[in-house]
């Protein structure tokens, strides 16, 4: 097991800031806009044979849906009423033929749980690298069954949401007897979605350390930080998963003391 840090009292929320917790409405509105855009980026340039573009306009979708926009709706960092709040989680998760209920319900879980063995979500940080892509394969149906398998309120709603991505698939594979945009739009975004696991557990989690601060790996570097559009800061969002995506640089940047502090030394990829 990793060796503990000294004892370090993290700062309130207050403390680092309120400012953190706000978005202005403008950049909501383009968040919520983002995957509605990719996808229709996908059918326009499709349509014309601009495949390379069309293919990439999708790995941005899939990126930004699981990965921050659907995340900030799994944590309602948004500020959006609850009622809109829900609708968009539910609609930008069918775009990706995923539940996105079941992805609160893991995601939460995993929040509340890691590194126990009972974390779903969490459980590639304890496999192998083979072993991990291999569970990208199952890992959307494996959510999807474990919160049907469980009795909560949000269970006939993540019923309905399996029952339409299901639907929705299928719709795609039909019309492959017309044109093939649907059905390769489809094959896309759930491979997509294979690649999950290894980079939200199995990159970024220690299931071996000793305190959170440990338990999760911290990562700098203005060359990774470009790779992956800003979104380096898993510890930080275990630390403060209040703080909507848009600020977690600014937050890492006033964490840098604390983890200095601390005795948490980063990863650094690039420069």
């Amino acid at each position: 097991m990793s060796e503990a840090p000294p004892a370090t009292q993290l700062p309130t929320i207050g403390e680092l800031g309120a400012d953190l917790l706000t978005i202005t409405r403008e950049r909501r509105a383009l968040t919520l806009a983002t995957p509605f855009i990719c996808v229709a980026a996908y059918f326009v340039l499709a349509s014309v044979r601009l495949w390379p573009l069309a293919v990439l306009s999708l790995m941005y979708l899939s990126f930004v849906t699981y990965g921050s926009i659907s995340h900030d709706l799994v944590h309602r960092t948004l500020a959006l009423p609850r009622r809109w709040n829900e609708f968009f989680l539910t609609t930008i998760e069918l775009l990706a033929f995923r539940s996105g209920h079941a992805y609160r319900l893991a995601h939460l879980h995993h929040h509340a749980r890691f590194p126990h063995d009972d974390d779903i979500e969490g459980t590639a940080a304890k496999m192998s690298f083979w072993r991990t892509l291999l569970e990208g394969v199952i890992f959307q149906p494996r959510i999807m069954w474990w919160a049907l398998a469980h009795k909560h309120q949000l269970r006939h709603v993540v019923a309905m949401e399996v029952v339409a991505a299901l639907g929705l698939l299928l719709i795609c594979l039909v019309t492959l007897a017309w044109t093939p945009l649907f059905g390769v739009y489809a094959v896309l975004m759930v491979m997509g979605a294979w690649v999950i696991p290894l980079v939200t557990s199995y990159l970024p989690h220690n299931p071996e350390g000793a305190t959170a601060l440990l338990q999760t790996k911290l990562f700098r570097g203005k060359v990774a930080s470009i790779i992956a559009m800003e979104h380096l800061y898993h510890l930080e969002h275990h630390l403060y998963p209040m703080v909507p995506h848009h600020n977690w640089p600014e937050l890492a940047r006033r964490l840098d003391p604390v983890f200095k502090s601390a005795g948490i030394r980063p990863i650094v990829l690039g420069f």
